[in-house]
């Protein structure tokens, strides 16, 4: 033990001047990056794999899921909790929904929360959990049976039918006050990292359907004579409402959307990127750009599922629009595994088709990371994909990028790192940093190794032992050869993934060769 002090304190004075001035960032293995997937619930697209697991079946499924995402690199889940007007957790005023158990209502088991349990276990992995709702989705065809708790039963008068599908009808008031409190109720009752919307607003057009919204225009218009611009500002006063309320009761909380991948083609407006496909803002009344210009989601996600050959949509193109156009906000990008060894085109049959976008990503600096669609891709289709990912681009962990508008105050550093070697490997414990000026301590913590003898610099990511979003104070380092010296550094996270500074170096010698000297 006395060997060990000595060591550790020559550690802290030979060693911390190259913390303060290890500067180097790099592109290979950014230490902030953005990695997420989406687990859908609808259908059964992701988890659970079928209705009517039990509570057991359905945990360990999660933890097979979480753990592969993790083994990929991956940071962030976007766990779908509201497909259709139902709920995946259960402080919800909505029944339980039917892709759990079945059928609509019915609860998967007495005191588990799927919503609760997939947030500690993502935290514990260190990754986020932000919950992915469908706002106004309320049936998936005209043969869903709904419980009697619906909303479609309850207030039949709030809903249009498109497609054979029930949906919410947006320019109702009551409507969206109704979804921001659903989304509230999320908000308010677990510890979710960020709220999250995919693509989903007013329909996409089918032939010869029609939207059947007439009445509610002429009763709620605004002053809007053109229903189309009316219908976008539905939509606005929803992402406008939403930004608002969930920032009040958390300001941590981070809002995001996924849109489909073309805001307006340049051929609609000169503002537009230069593609010919499907827009958000004349097809599906979603003025996306809009949003992250108004500031009013902390990160826009595209779903940009184009090859890089795609002719009316070239992947780099609407990457570098989007670029142009984030407008300070974090943008990740929707890249299609689902996609990958398809038939349809034969770009998708590439096996560096993935690799080479997130590389293109990279050389972007306005680009702060990738979601990908979705969970299950990475265990059929695009396996060699997720091997890419493993064994090099995401080879090295990664924070979340920081959100400087929402929170710019660093944690204070963790105190009393101490370490010792046992038969089991190097315990290491600290204790919470002393409260910061906005009131936290710490949500999270980032431990480092360095071999003896080399560079201590934190910004690189090879040198990150361990991520934790949970609040603890210990770490077994189980992976240490005996009779090595190694030095260990101790960081703290907030809510947001500020970081503090280190708390460290402390140095220690395994207990092997240290038992021989």
């Amino acid at each position: 033990m006395f060997k060990t002090t000595i060591y550790a304190l020559l550690s802290l004075i030979l060693i911390t001047p190259t913390i303060l001035y290890a500067q180097s960032t790099s592109k290979i293995a950014p230490k902030r990056e953005f990695r997420g997937v989406w687990v859908a619930t609808v259908a059964n697209i992701d988890w659970p794999s079928k209705p009517g697991l039990s509570a057991d079946q359905q945990k360990q499924e999660l933890i097979g899921i979480l753990e592969l995402h993790k083994a990929n690199g991956m940071n962030a889940i976007l766990l779908q909790v509201r497909p259709a007007a139902d709920a995946i957790y259960a402080k919800s005023r909505e029944p339980w929904s039917q892709w759990l158990m079945g059928r609509q209502g019915i609860s998967p088991g007495p005191g588990y929360d799927p919503l609760a349990f997939a947030i500690k276990e993502a935290h514990q992995r260190g990754m986020e959990l932000h919950a992915w709702f469908n706002p106004y989705r309320a049936t998936m065809s005209v043969n869903t049976v709904v419980s009697p708790d619906h909303m479609t039963r309850k207030r039949p008068d709030w809903f249009f039918t498109y497609g054979g599908k029930k949906q919410f009808d947006p320019g109702i008031p009551e409507v969206r006050e109704y979804i921001v409190q659903v989304i509230l109720d999320v908000v308010k009752g677990y510890d979710v990292d960020g709220i999250h919307f995919d693509d989903y607003f007013y329909p996409y057009k089918i032939a010869g359907q029609r939207i059947n919204d007439d009445a509610t225009f002429s009763k709620y218009s605004n002053g809007f004579t053109d229903i189309n611009d009316w219908r976008r500002n539905n939509v606005d006063l929803l992402i406008k409402q939403l930004d608002d309320s969930i920032h009040h009761h958390k300001k941590y909380v981070k809002f995001g959307i996924s849109p489909f991948g073309i805001w307006k083609n340049d051929n609609e407006d000169s503002q537009g990127s230069a593609t010919r496909g499907l827009s958000n803002y004349h097809e599906l009344f979603a003025d996306s750009r809009k949003w992250v210009k108004e500031g009013w989601v902390d990160y826009i996600n595209p779903q940009i599922y184009f090859s890089f050959t795609r002719k009316v949509a070239p992947f780099g193109t609407l990457v570098d629009w989007w670029g142009n156009n984030a407008y300070g906000r974090h943008l990740y990008i929707g890249q299609g595994a689902y996609l990958m060894n398809q038939r349809g085109e034969a770009a998708w049959r590439l096996p560096n088709q993935i690799p080479s976008q997130i590389r293109y990503i990279r050389e972007n600096n306005r680009v702060q990371g990738s979601v990908f669609f979705s969970s299950k891709s990475f265990s059929t289709v695009a396996r060699a994909a997720g091997d890419s990912l493993r064994h090099d681009l995401y080879r090295y962990p990664a924070l979340p990028p920081q959100m400087p508008w929402l929170d710019d105050v660093v944690p204070n550093k963790p105190q009393q790192l101490s370490a010792e070697s046992k038969n089991d490997g190097v315990h290491l414990k600290w204790e919470k940093p002393f409260v910061a000026s906005d009131g936290e301590t710490a949500s999270g913590y980032v431990v480092y190794r360095f071999n003896e003898g080399e560079k201590i610099d934190i910004l690189d990511a090879k040198n990150i032992l361990k991520i934790s979003f949970e609040d603890f104070t210990f770490f077994l380092d189980t992976t240490t050869e005996k009779g090595k010296r190694y030095n260990y550094l101790v960081t703290a996270l907030d809510r947001l993934k500020n970081e503090s500074d280190p708390s460290g170096p402390v140095g220690i010698q395994t207990k092997e060769l240290a038992s021989q000297e």
